[in-house]
């Protein structure tokens, strides 16, 4: 116990050290703080509307850049989806089919219909991201 007590005194210590030399290598935030400028609404429509032509700017680099990140988000929340569902849908079918072997085929044909249905949705994610990466209808 007085080690324990010993060793955690000394991490608490060791972490104190630690803080004071790197708080200390920060700048401090200025004290004074400015009250929140109010954007009339209007200014926030018109910039609304000069975003799209904004985003033309500089040869177009914009829009394809954000579709590649676009691209990626949908095949990866695609990929991440169907196959946690499937890991779930698989686990379930195994823990069924052990439990009462006698509906195995019953199971393993809902199984297999489900996994289809959860891989058409990772297939739709594809095709999005496909047409973000060479069919691009916000490139004009």
């Amino acid at each position: 116990m007085a080690r324990s007590m010993a060793l955690t005194a000394a991490v608490l210590v060791a972490g104190a050290v630690v803080l004071s030399t790197l708080g200390s290598a920060f700048v401090a935030a200025p004290k004074a703080a400015q009250a929140p400028v109010q954007v009339p609404t209007a200014a926030l429509s018109a910039a609304a509307l000069v975003t799209p032509t904004m985003a033309h700017a500089d040869d177009g680099v914009w829009i394809p850049a954000l579709s590649a990140v676009g691209a990626g988000f949908a095949i990866g929340l695609a990929a991440i989806g169907s196959g946690v569902g499937q890991g779930i849908a698989s686990g379930r079918c195994i823990d069924g089919i052990s439990r009462q072997p006698e509906v195995a085929d019953d199971l393993r044909g809902v199984l297999l219909l489900s996994l289809a249905f959860m891989e058409s949705l990772t297939i739709y994610g594809l095709v999005i991201a496909l047409v973000l990466l060479f069919a691009n209808p916000l490139i004009k």
